[in-house]
Order: C-alpha cells, then structure tokens, then sequence
C-alpha cells in the first residue's frame, strides 16, 4: 500500500476489529447495508470488468475497497478522504497490500484530484457520504467526478436520497426505522457517538480522533436530495446514463455511466 496520508497507524492495534466495529455501528443505521455493496460490485463487474482501477471517493476505513479486492482481486483502488481517525483504520488494514493508495483531500477542495495517483479510472464507488455535502458543492464534485471517469467507466453513489414528494411514505419509513433502532440499541448497539467515543479512547487513535473533530466538528449539515435530482446533474456534467439501481425505502444505489 502507498500512502500520502500522513497519519500513522500506531503499532499493535486490532485494525480488523476496529474495522468489525464500525462495519456493527454502521449497520446500527443501515441494516441493509451490504446488499448495496452486493449490487454495487456487481455492476462494476458487468460494466467494467474484473481488474478494475477504483476511486473509493470518500473511502472512510476502506468499506467498499475491502469488498472489492475481496471479490475482484485483480482490482486496485484508491482511497480519497479528510478523516484522519477513518484514514488511520484504512492504513492499518491495508498495510502492504500494493493494490490500495490512500490519499487525504479535502473534496471541496476543487484541486483535490491533483492528489490522485491517476488522471482516470474505471469507477469512482461511494457511500453513506455525499450527504454531508449541500447541492452546490455536490453538482461541482459531479463535475470533476465526470472528469476522472474513462468513456464506458462508471460513477455509483449509495446513499440517503429523499424524495420530497411523498412526505407520508417518508414519515412511516422513518418511524419505523428509528423503532427499531432503539430497540437495537436497547440489546447493546453502539451507536455514531459512542463509536467516537471509543475511538478517542485507543491509544492509536485518540490523536487523529481529535483532529477529525476539529475538521469536521460535532455534525456536518449536508442535503438528500431525490434519485431524481442526482440523475439529471450527473447527466449535465457528462454522463450519458444515470438511474437507480438499488433502493431500500431510505436510501438508493443510482449509477451513472460516462
């Protein structure tokens, strides 16, 4: 693995374990989560084959590039995100392995793709993350996205995606949802601020913790716009194809093709 992070894995830590706990904490919100990656790797391999070169855009602790390599091992990624906690976990889980390059960028930044070890890629796979970003700034980053996929790559966002007009169908989804997330944190579940908690407890992690909750603070305030709305601006900014391809009652898997 090469790296241009900078932010130490520390020596003696459970990297599997913590990658274990965030995969729990993760499903805490999202218990379908893996079917996402499921489609989601399928549809890498429909349309752009089995040694694919991936853009894990947003990677965190390497989710969706340890999915990858584990069913396409001829496959290299690239793992772009700010989160030195995240990175942390990615490095130690990635050590040696010289098909993963993780690389820190901010991705409102808009010269963050000079950081990249390559001008394009195959696909560009992200999840649970985009949210964090309000309309404007997402249709930029469609933008450069568009610039770094190949002719025939492909771009997949997993991720909440509201759609406005059926307010009452959102409202019984959400109830329900929360339900049974309490009911599972009653049995135990850990949930985002107790998995933080933790993680500024180990010793290989407490200092990049801090830092990410100096970049980041407590929340980021972000938008979920509609399938609808990320399928018309990815096809403005280049794409000849976008459409869902997944969806649960709260989230979609819309995939773009260039």
């Amino acid at each position: 693995m090469t790296t241009s992070t900078g932010t130490g894995t520390g020596t003696g830590t459970d990297w599997a374990a913590w990658q274990e706990s965030w995969d729990r904490q993760q499903e805490w919100y999202m218990p379908d989560r893996e079917d996402r990656f499921r489609i989601m790797l399928d549809m890498v391999e429909a349309l752009v084959g089995t040694a694919p070169r991936v853009l894990d855009l947003a990677c965190g602790t390497g989710t969706i590039t340890a999915r990858l390599l584990a069913r396409l091992p001829g496959a290299t990624s690239t793992g772009v995100d700010l989160d030195p906690a995240l990175l942390a976990i990615a490095e130690g889980t990635f050590a040696g392995d010289d098909r993963v390059t993780l690389v820190t960028a901010d991705l409102k930044d808009p010269d963050w793709t000079a950081r990249l070890p390559y001008d394009s890629y195959d696909a560009v796979l992200t999840a649970t993350a985009l949210h964090w970003l309000h309309r404007d700034p997402l249709a930029d980053l469609y933008g450069r996205i568009a610039g770094l996929v190949r002719d025939g790559g492909v771009f997949m966002n997993a991720d909440h995606m509201i759609d406005e007009t059926t307010p009452r169908i959102n409202a019984a989804e959400r109830a329900q949802r929360h339900a049974r997330m309490d009911q599972a944190r009653s049995r135990g579940a850990v949930d985002w601020a107790e998995w933080w908690r933790l993680a500024a407890q180990d010793p290989a992690l407490a200092a990049p913790t801090a830092r990410r909750f100096e970049i980041y603070g407590e929340h980021a305030d972000g938008d979920m716009p509609s399938p609808a709305w990320h399928a018309r601006v990815l096809r403005e900014k280049g794409f000849t194809e976008a459409r869902p391809v997944w969806c649960s009652p709260s989230d979609t898997l819309l995939l773009a093709v260039k």
